[in-house]
């Protein structure tokens, strides 16, 4: 039996599991004996995942195709008859300055990291309304609230989903409760394609913890939202930077 018991049997889908944050929660959720779904486009990445941890559902699609965000839903009704949590996590980055960034480069990171979490969390919406229950957690970032040379896209979309949480909490409360996790510098794969080794250390430097965080320690922070110990925190930003933004 995981930390928080009431976790137990709950049905939970994660976007963007197949590496970083999303993995581990997955894998924390897993634990915790949550029936876990994994959304990730990286079909590949998936079904090594599949062998990591078998009761896992794996669904590939795009996060910012509505047609293909519906059918993952579709599926998880055929599967479980509803969802409990949605933790909507999957995003992307590209790091350049502001006059560098093309139309398209702007498109793809709202699609994906605004878009694509609206869309999953409006279909999960449909579902916890119904059935008057709810969690929808959504990673944002400390990008969302200051501001990150080389991320203007970045930045904005992730400004749009704090206060896309903190929207869900007013209109859906009191039945299904919605909040932002906001990380700062957490060493995933992503994070070390974008910065050298001698970067990585420069940050460290900087951080009142001189680290960065571990997935797990994120994905401790979606177990404790999802828990019975959160069920009076609702449309909150709630930060995870080991004191960055100090």
């Amino acid at each position: 039996m995981g930390k928080y018991p009431e976790l137990h049997g709950q049905r939970v889908l994660i976007t963007g599991a197949a590496s970083g944050i999303g993995k581990a929660t997955l894998e924390r959720f897993a634990a915790e004996g949550a029936r876990v779904a994994a959304l990730d486009r990286d079909s590949q990445a998936l079904s090594v995942l599949t062998h990591e941890i078998p009761s896992a559902l794996t669904l590939t699609a795009d996060v910012s195709v509505p047609e293909e965000v519906q059918s993952v839903f579709s599926r998880i009704d055929q599967a479980w008859g509803g969802l409990d949590i949605l933790i909507a996590n999957a995003g992307i980055s590209l790091r350049h300055s502001l006059l560098d960034i093309t139309v398209a480069e702007w498109q793809q990171v709202l699609a994906v990291n605004l878009t694509g979490v609206f869309l999953c969390a409006q279909q999960a919406l449909k579902r916890m309304v119904a059935a008057h229950s709810g969690r929808i957690l959504l990673t944002a970032s400390t990008n969302g609230y200051r501001g990150h040379a080389f991320y203007a896209d970045y930045n904005a979309s992730k400004a749009g989903v704090i206060l896309l949480a903190k929207t869900i909490a007013v209109e859906y409360a009191p039945h299904v409760l919605a909040n932002a996790v906001c990380p700062g510098y957490v060493l995933t794969p992503m994070q070390k394609r974008e910065y050298t080794a001698e970067m990585l250390q420069q940050v460290n430097a900087n951080l009142p913890l001189k680290r960065h965080a571990e997935p797990s320690e994120v994905a401790s922070l979606f177990a404790f939202l999802a828990s019975d110990d959160a069920r009076y925190i609702t449309g909150q930003c709630v930060t995870i930077d080991g004191g960055e933004t100090i």
